[in-house]
């Protein structure tokens, strides 16, 4: 597969995947989960570590391309397909290769969710973290749903998901959501020495550890995805939708109706 919005670097067992759009934050378009989805079921490498170009981690789905600018279409496409998890969310979910984020800067969004798909998160001392599928009118994927609530708990997993507020990286350090907050000029040395570390152990019994934490944890995936899908095939269409998605490109308030 061409890479475009995804760059690939190799560190001996380990490689550094880059989301690589600065220009737009490293928003999200159809070719960057794609990118994303081959190169976790591809890698060869024993530890992953995920990471942004620029001043952003992920700043989500790219408004215009992936929520068609507010238009419905988005729901129009998810109505006509078959409910399932989103194939990039599958990949990191299933892979038995442990996988890192480098939060360097904003992780918000489906950019927040990829921080939760991952086993482990060091986040750069600028990185801020926030849910804000609520504001445009939607619901987050699966990670929001159980990762997020395994991490900080039900209670302030809901008060994330349900006000939209955006986090600094003390305050996602203090309420367990990372595991270590740096300096922005070592945080990329940081992740990549933490999944050395990991990537010298046994390969057979990182895997089976990995699994493991997996059928010790993790919720039904798949039914939890398919129903994501079907309440975003819905949501999508609202008018509280359009209006958060035209708010947000017109920067101005919402004004949500309840339909």
């Amino acid at each position: 597969m061409d890479f475009h919005d995804l760059r690939i670097e190799r560190r001996g067992d380990v490689e550094i995947l880059t989301l690589d759009r600065p220009e737009a934050r490293n928003a999200l378009t159809f070719r960057s989960y794609a990118e994303l989805e081959h190169a976790v079921r591809a890698t060869t490498a024993r530890c992953l570590v995920i990471t942004g170009a620029g001043s952003a981690f992920c700043s989500g789905d790219d408004v215009r391309q992936v929520m068609g600018g507010g238009d419905g279409r988005a729901g129009e496409r998810l109505a006509a397909a078959a409910p399932r998890l989103t194939p990039a969310a599958d990949a990191l979910l299933s892979t038995d290769v442990p996988v890192i984020a480098a939060v360097n800067g904003a992780a918000v969004g489906w950019g927040m969710e990829l921080a939760l798909f991952c086993d482990l998160r060091v986040a750069a001392e600028r990185a801020k973290f926030g849910e804000l599928f609520v504001l445009r009118g939607l619901c987050s994927d699966v990670a929001g749903l159980a990762r997020l609530a395994e991490l900080v708990g039900r209670e302030k997993a809901a008060e994330l998901l349900l006000t939209g507020e955006v986090i600094d990286a003390r305050e996602a350090l203090r309420i367990g959501l990372v595991g270590r907050v740096v300096p922005d000029a070592e945080l990329l040395d940081t992740a990549v020495a933490l999944a050395t570390r990991i990537a010298a152990n046994p390969p057979l019994a990182v895997r089976r550890i990995k699994a493991g934490l997996r059928e010790a944890l993790d919720p039904d995936w798949q039914a939890l995805g398919a129903w994501v899908s079907r309440s975003l095939a819905e949501l999508f269409r609202t008018e509280d939708h359009r209006e958060g998605v035209k708010a947000f490109l017109e920067k101005r308030a919402p004004r949500y109706v309840g339909r």
